[in-house]
């Protein structure tokens, strides 16, 4: 695989400084991207750049986790409009720990001689004290050639701290530290970092008198003007203690036509030659579930894709059978619970209970009147068996996994009563 060409015609190339190419094509080189701890997780905006790591990998180049220890603590002001919230100490080693696992999923740490690593650039300041790091660091680059940057210039009439100013200097200094102890020469992010990663080119020609190159990606947008990686309920992160399997699945699902295109070639391992076939011989929705089901078993499990696609066909497939519902375990059964409007109520009030009762009681129907005439039209089911009888009662043998009865009414209204 030639890195750069891989990253043209997936449209995930957005500018290179000048000898990249030669470089990439003379033998293995190391990459870095840094990822700053200031979030519990991994979101899918996050996993672009992973994805640039997979495929720099994948080229049979060595990539670097570069763990900000230290940036963290400071904050990028880049694509800020305002200055960051500072984290604590026990916050910043939090989010280390716990992304340190997510990051050995997703690249090969144990294989080969372009095997990744990971590094935290707390190690190269926690012997450094200001007056080192005014010295060493701060007399590497001009206050003007700082200025120049559009991280800085975007915020430097609204207001901007010395801290977050000096950010720079750390990623410059970070790249500086990685040229020389891991042999580094190729600093990777989105085209927000550009400014800050060519920091670190200039800090290692002028410093060390050596060539490091960068590379960077578009910021990805969706075609709506909202921010990828955003749901109605928020982001969407690569981990299930964050953003369930089945919500995870849904997001690609749900994906509007005109980001799909871009999403495919962000984030499938398919060859250039695979996806143009998908895409002349099948439709958006197809090509959706297509990537739902690669990204869904990848990002989570074959398991857990499994149980998304089954819910969302009870869900959304009208001829769904009573079959399908049985055979769904408990988990997926609480993924549908959250996913509609449910009621809890005591295993001892729900059996024997009629029906219409529990309905009108738990506010799931306005009047027993109205629930009698929906079950006349044929609209009323319980656990996809029609209900036609006023007197109809609940019994426990109904409570499947001894826990959930599905009721609906009509194609639209589901509800969930979950015994306890």
């Amino acid at each position: 695989m030639d890195f750069l060409e891989e990253l043209k015609w997936r449209g995930m190339l957005h500018d290179s400084t000048p000898g990249i190419e030669e470089a990439l094509k003379e033998g293995m080189l190391t990459g870095y991207i840094g990822f700053d701890p200031t979030a519990p997780s991994l979101t899918i905006g996050n996993y672009v750049q992973i994805m640039l790591l997979t495929l720099f990998q994948k080229s049979g180049h060595k990539p670097i986790v570069l763990m900000g220890g230290a940036t963290g603590m400071i904050g990028d002001p880049s694509g800020k409009d305002a200055e960051r919230e500072l984290k604590t100490v026990e916050t910043i080693q939090h989010n280390l720990d716990y992304q340190k696992k997510l990051f050995e999923k997703f690249l090969d740490f144990e294989n080969g001689d372009n095997k990744a690593e990971l590094v935290n650039n707390h190690d190269f300041y926690k012997d450094m004290n200001a007056l080192d790091f005014l010295r060493d660091v701060g007399k590497s680059i001009t206050v003007g050639y700082m200025m120049a940057k559009e991280s800085v210039r975007r915020r430097i009439e609204k207001g901007l701290s010395f801290t977050e100013f000096s950010y720079q200097l750390l990623q410059g200094f970070d790249y500086q530290c990685l040229f020389q102890k891991h042999n580094c020469t190729v600093q990777m992010g989105g085209s927000d970092q550009w400014g800050n990663i060519t920091t670190g080119t200039e800090f290692i020609r002028k410093n060390l008198g050596g060539k490091a190159f960068a590379v960077t990606t578009p910021l990805l947008t969706k075609a709506d003007g909202s921010k990828f990686g955003k749901s109605e309920k928020g982001n969407i992160w690569v981990d299930r203690a964050f953003t369930s399997p089945y919500e995870f699945f849904q997001f690609w699902l749900r994906c509007d036509d005109r980001d799909l295109p871009k999403f495919i070639r962000y984030f499938t391992f398919k060859t250039k030659e695979e996806v143009e076939q998908m895409e002349a011989d099948l439709n958006e929705m197809q090509q959706k579930a297509l990537l739902a089901e690669e990204l869904t078993r990848r990002i989570y499990s074959d398991e857990e894709y499994e149980a998304a696609k089954n819910v969302s066909e009870l869900l959304f497939n009208k001829k769904a059978s009573k079959e399908q519902l049985l055979s769904l375990d408990k988990n997926s059964l609480g993924i549908i619970a959250n996913e509609i409007e449910s009621r809890t109520i005591a295993k001892d009030a729900l059996n024997g209970a009629k029906l219409l009762d529990v309905l009108t009681d738990n506010g799931l129907i306005a009047s027993k009147g109205e629930g009698r005439r929906a079950m006349k039209n044929n609209a009323i089911s319980v656990n996809k068996e029609k209900v036609s009888d006023h007197e109809f009662s609940l019994t426990e043998d109904m409570m499947i996994h001894n826990t959930y009865i599905m009721v609906e009414n009509g194609r639209k209204n589901k509800y969930m009563l979950i015994a306890e």
